[in-house]
């Protein structure tokens, strides 16, 4: 893979903790090589990974372990929200 591509590859990771914050928070991105390093822990730990490009941009502008702004609070509910029907969804099958 060239340089120009290892750019283009980005990913973010957000953690919600009810307990600790108000909102989700940044807490892994990257690109290239380090943008693959966090799709396959995500997948090797069951986690579903959504490719959302402009969601990406959004995320790599925040520090880490910033909490998401409220600019971003429509589009996280609504993964968020999948994500809970998918973990509801396989409950209810297995």
């Amino acid at each position: 893979m060239t340089r120009m591509d290892d750019r283009r590859e980005r990913a973010a990771a957000l953690r919600y903790k009810r307990d600790e914050s108000h909102a989700p928070r940044v807490v892994a991105k990257g690109s290239g090589a380090v943008a693959r390093r966090i799709i396959e822990e995500a997948r090797a730990h069951g986690i579903p990974v959504r490719e959302d490009p402009l969601l990406v941009e959004a995320l790599m502008g925040l520090d880490l372990y910033q909490e998401i702004p409220l600019e971003l609070y429509q589009v996280i509910v609504e993964i968020y929200a999948f994500l809970y029907r998918l973990k509801h969804e396989a409950c209810s099958s297995g």
